[in-house]
């Protein structure tokens, strides 16, 4: 196993010594508390510390951005950020858009590249450079369009290499800019296809928490990545795409992981957490060692006695399943792989031991969504209620409280819904209203919705492509998206309100995911007869492109 690095508490390590390394700033929008809650900077943030040639460097904007006028500057040796020859950002999520030219412009730094013909040279990785990079491409220099592995410090060390030897930054562009895994807007050949590390099936770098703190979201917690991307192939979910083929964890690299970092709690994270064979094992392990833990939610049908049994015995108290669908039509038509009776065995379960708080995932806003599909919702929610009261556990003296928590549908890129429309604002908020009514009866159940607006916003954001960039510097100008929607001269409605064409190209396809989009297309066509498709096989097949793509790579 390679070096570990760990930073435990709230202390912070030292400002690095340069002596002859390159300085490098990465920047991690949503301030402290929401950065040191988020995985993959601080997986990247490890590979470059570890690397001896680089002097990396920690900033933490708001979500807004700076709004005092001051310079942001590093954690480490608060350092301004206009000093650092490399800025690298890591964004995670479309809303965080505003942050880049905001904080740029407060680092005195021009926010659009064509405005920068010398250094600092701004790079930007994470989700959003394989899902759409188009709305921020004018700000950014390049691209990493790939994992956290040996590629990208080849990268970064043919960076240092020529900054050191004193190259502009044309020449810089034009010598890393068909490297594997670079996207340079308007530059790279395209489309650039996104390197994955590790061969099928196997996890061999997971991610975790190299900073962990009682001032984080999720407090003294070390988060632990047991697995990335998802076999149930759900069509509207991301991470089912863009993290292909599927990866699991080795047990006894995360015991590893663990006896190094000796956190007093560890959260497991993935979005299957039930498929991995290893999971009681290693939650018996971690209770042997005096680990306290949490889990992220689970798949109904992998919740089975024995499981929930054990969480309980240890003191876990929530316990969060996805519905995803209001009805079977809807989650057919998602490709949800769930069957109604193992989620009414969950809840039962949960009854039956105690669970004090069941969360329930739910998202509305569907293509062709009726009244009918909610009906079907309001009689599934008195089944469950009526199975929490028959339950020994469920009629204790404190009700098992039920929440369900509504999110509405963005039709994200690389998912067979990029060709839908998205459900416009005052539907979603006529069905958030419904919901909220349906909800009203039902003893010990809440609802908790999402913004509709803020809903629409990522949509507009994550379909977008390059006029974008103009809307998010008006929102970093003019107070925040509101009132730069009112200013922007763009149309929403072409980008969010209509179905795309079969052989519409999209702004997002400058990067090549692997999955072949005729593929796409066809899950497209099978979610419109809510026709359901077989989940993506443990083994490598020829079913989607990605299994060759990596192959080739």
């Amino acid at each position: 196993m390679s070096k570990r690095t760990l930073y435990y508490g709230v202390s912070e390590p030292d400002a690095p010594v340069l002596g002859g390394r390159l300085p490098v700033a990465l920047a991690v929008p949503g301030g402290d508390k929401a950065a040191i809650s988020t995985l993959g900077w601080q997986a990247v943030y490890r590979t470059l510390t570890e690397e001896p040639g680089l002097a990396v460097e920690r900033v933490f904007p708001d979500k807004l951005g700076l709004t005092d006028g001051a310079e942001p500057k590093t954690r480490e040796s608060q350092s301004p950020l206009s000093s650092f020859p490399v800025i690298a950002w890591s964004i995670t999520f479309e809303e965080d858009f505003l942050s880049l030219p905001r904080t740029l412009r407060a680092a005195g730094v021009p926010p659009l590249a064509a405005e920068r013909p010398s250094l600092p040279l701004v790079i930007a990785g994470g989700p959003i450079a394989f899902l759409n990079p188009a709305p921020i491409a004018p700000f950014i220099d390049l691209f990493w369009v790939g994992e956290a592995d040996t590629k990208f410090l080849q990268f970064m060390d043919t960076l240092k290499r020529l900054i050191f030897d004193g190259k502009d930054k044309e020449a810089i562009l034009e010598t890393v800019k068909d490297m594997p895994g670079i996207y340079a807007p308007g530059r790279s050949k395209t489309p650039v296809k996104r390197l994955t590390s590790g061969p099928t099936g196997t996890l061999n770098d997971p991610a975790f928490s190299c900073f962990i703190s009682g001032h984080a979201a999720f407090r003294d917690t070390m988060l632990l990545e047991v697995n990335r991307g998802c076999p149930y192939g759900c069509r509207f979910c991301a991470a089912g795409y863009i993290y292909r083929p599927p990866r699991l964890a080795k047990m006894d690299e995360l015991k590893r992981i663990v006896e190094l970092a000796d956190p007093p709690k560890v959260g497991l994270v993935g979005t299957a957490l039930t498929d991995w064979p290893d999971l009681v094992p290693f939650l018996k392990w971690l209770h042997s060692k005096k680990k306290k833990f949490s889990l992220s939610s689970m798949r109904a049908d992998g919740i089975t006695e024995e499981l929930l049994v054990y969480l309980r015995e240890r003191g876990i108290r929530t316990i969060t399943l996805a519905l995803e669908g209001a009805s079977e039509r809807l989650r057919r038509m998602m490709s949800k792989k769930l069957d109604t009776q193992d989620f009414l065995d969950a809840v039962r379960l949960c009854a039956r031991y105690g669970v004090n708080h069941l969360k329930i995932y739910l998202i509305v806003g569907w293509p062709g969504e009726t009244d009918a599909d909610y009906d079907e919702l309001e009689a599934f929610l008195h089944e469950i209620v009526r199975i929490r009261s028959e339950e020994p556990g469920g009629r204790k003296k404190h009700l098992m409280r039920i929440t369900v928590g509504i999110s509405s549908l963005v039709p994200k890129p690389f998912t067979p819904f990029q060709w839908a429309p998205m459900m416009d604002t005052a539907s979603l908020d006529a069905r958030m209203k419904q919901l909220t009514h349906m909800a009203k009866p039902f003893k010990g159940l809440t609802l908790q919705h999402d913004s509709p607006f803020q809903a629409r916003l990522q949509g507009l954001l994550a379909r977008g492509g390059e006029e974008l960039a103009e809307f998010i510097q008006l929102a970093a100008d003019h107070g925040g998206w509101k009132k730069a929607l009112k200013r922007w001269n763009g149309d929403p409605s072409q980008i969010l309100d209509r179905e795309r064409g079969k052989d519409e190209p999209f702004p997002w396809e400058v990067v090549d995911i692997g999955v072949k989009r005729e593929f796409l297309y066809k899950e497209w066509e099978k979610a419109k007869i809510a026709k359901v498709s077989p989940k993506c096989p443990s083994k490598p097949c020829a079913q989607c492109g990605m299994c060759g793509m990596e192959r080739s790579t």
